[in-house]
């Protein structure tokens, strides 16, 4: 005879069947069983974080900084809704990650009772897939398959929403899961795929002037070793995205770096000359073609994916291949040894020149963003996990840290959230107790979650939150500055906390730098200390990320080169 448990316990009993062993949330009354059950579970370790988006935020940290889903917990209504944020920034950068809301009771349903939001409705758009749990029998089931579908095919985020009378109501559990799913409108595509490759590597043997392009993609299939093969074997050059980022050593001889808006001079010179473009895993976005008509004129373009809906939406490909990166790539490398490719030397030689000539450079004078980052990246060889905020500071670091390995760069990239990175720092740690954990915030940004400093004092994490201090909105004071006569409405937020005092203030230890030789020692002290540190770095006020290509410009059209 099958024993009964709560809803509340059943879900439990599910995430642990799913190998969740951390959960992020914040509790209400709308999830009060669920809290209950919770405190019965020695095994799932929850984080009481102080805000809702601190906790997707932290969930999503996790699993990007690991590859398994995240979990995050919340009450109904506001709860539910100070999630959102969180995330519409998991969906756009395809990150796995399962939201449990609570919700009113089903007969408050439809009667805007008190905290009600229609939380399925509002994250129709920003969620692979959600659900309003009615019936309690079919709980097991949907969190099955809730993992199943945040982290197959393409990842990305799933809802589950429970009525309070669900999680306490009484009924049968005997298995988990409780039966196979039955999914007949999620189908995943993969091509057949050997016959198709053979072409491209035979167009490739043809190239004189081809680049490996990386996406997030790769590093979310787990391919990077596949990767580094296959530039190897071939010897071509690698760029990547900011989702790519360490995707592929950014010290190997054969890294391009970052393309793009803020991408590197020589990177965006390759890809206008280039005349094979094989992108793995890559959105072609906005902030990587620029003005989609000049983008790679004269190349061949290979574009592998997972998903469907990204062929041939930003850019149309020559040779559309839909599959895992690490399954095409398996493929693909056997099939080398069939090619004789040509010798690149002369393409390597001109991106040598390109280099040389245009190489990443700032004015040696002042406190500068761009020289502590690479005192951090000294400090920790490039074997840090890196998490940023959003603005100047996220793209000074995507250029002068030189990540070595997959999963520790870590950044909202498609929808750029400001207030990412100190609560992604916090799932980031969490998940990598011993880890050397930095990240790098501005000013700005930094405000929009300093609360859950509380949260990494809490739990005696010892993240290193890097503030580049500058006073200003600084992204968007660059672009007054640069396109509409340096007319600065309203980025000034030099009336703000002592950062010191405010880190103190928390638990944390605050230390302030002002000149540059300042810098090492204090982060010296930081990262060998066991404590959550906030270094307020006083920065140049006016610094910008160079090289810029102005919004809708041709990527060879940069300023600042």
């Amino acid at each position: 005879m099958a024993k009964k448990l709560t809803g509340a316990q059943i879900l439990l009993e599910a995430l642990q069947r799913e190998g969740v062993d951390t959960i992020f949330g914040y509790p209400g009354g709308a999830v009060l069983p669920i809290y209950d059950a919770l405190f019965n579970t020695p095994s799932i370790r929850h984080v009481l974080v102080r805000h809702e988006q601190g906790a997707v935020h932290a969930a999503d940290g996790y699993a990007r900084s690991t590859g398994k889903p995240g979990v995050v917990f919340a009450t109904s209504g506001p709860g539910a809704t100070n999630l959102v944020t969180g995330i519409a920034t998991a969906y756009m950068d395809s990150v796995p990650l399962v939201a449990v809301t609570g919700q009113v009771a089903l007969s408050l349903l439809g009667r805007d009772s008190f905290q009600e939001a229609d939380i399925t409705g509002i994250t129709l758009p920003i969620t692979k897939y959600n659900y309003l749990v009615k019936d309690p029998n079919e709980l097991a089931y949907v969190i099955h398959e809730a993992f199943y579908v945040a982290t197959s095919g393409r990842p990305g985020p799933v809802l589950i929403d429970i009525p309070k009378d669900v999680q306490a109501a009484l009924v049968p559990f005997d298995e988990y899961p409780p039966r196979e799913l039955e999914l007949p409108g999620y189908q995943l595509t993969e091509n057949h795929l050997e016959e198709k490759l053979a072409t491209i590597l035979g167009e490739l043997a043809e190239a004189e002037k081809p680049v490996i392009f990386a996406g997030g993609g790769v590093i979310k299939s787990g391919a990077a070793g596949e990767l580094m093969a296959l530039a190897e074997k071939t010897n071509i050059p690698v760029a990547y995205s900011l989702m790519g980022k360490g995707a592929f050593p950014d010290n190997h001889p054969l890294c391009l770096g970052m393309v793009g808006m803020h991408g590197l001079a020589h990177t965006n010179y390759a890809f206008t000359e280039c005349d094979f473009l094989l992108g793995l895993g890559v959105r072609f976005s906005d902030r990587v073609t620029g003005k989609l008509d000049e983008f790679c004129p004269r190349a061949t373009i290979v574009h592998v994916d997972i998903d469907p809906a990204e062929i041939n939406k930003n850019i149309r490909a020559h040779y559309p291949v839909i599959g895992d990166i690490k399954n095409v790539l398996k493929i693909m490398l056997p099939l080398l040894e069939k090619f004789t490719f040509k010798d690149f030397t002369p393409w390597h030689e001109k991106i040598a020149a390109w280099k040389q000539q245009y190489p990443l450079r700032y004015e040696n004078k002042g406190l500068k963003p761009q020289y502590i980052i690479q005192q951090i990246n000294e400090l920790t060889n490039g074997e840090a996990f890196i998490t940023t905020e959003v603005g100047q500071n996220q793209m000074w670091a995507a250029q002068y840290y030189r990540a070595t390995r997959p999963r520790s760069f870590i950044s909202s990239g498609g929808l750029g959230t400001m207030g990412y990175g100190l609560p992604a720092a916090v799932g980031v740690q969490i998940a990598h107790p011993d880890a050397v954990v930095v990240n790098i915030s501005g000013d700005g940004s930094f405000q929009m979650n300093v609360q859950e400093l509380a949260t990494a004092v809490q739990n005696e994490l010892p993240i290193n939150v890097v503030i580049l201090n500058n006073g200003y909105l600084g992204m968007v004071r660059q672009w007054q500055e640069m396109f509409l006569d340096r007319r600065y409405s309203h980025v000034d937020i030099t009336f703000g906390p002592d950062f010191v005092k405010l880190a103190e203030a928390y638990g944390a230890v605050g230390l302030r730098v002002e000149r540059p030789e300042d810098v090492r020692p204090a982060l010296e002290e930081a990262l060998k200390s066991k404590r959550t540190y906030v270094i307020d770095c006083i920065v140049e006020r006016e610094e910008n990320v160079l090289p810029m290509v102005p919004a809708g410009s041709a990527i060879h059209n940069m300023l600042g080169r």
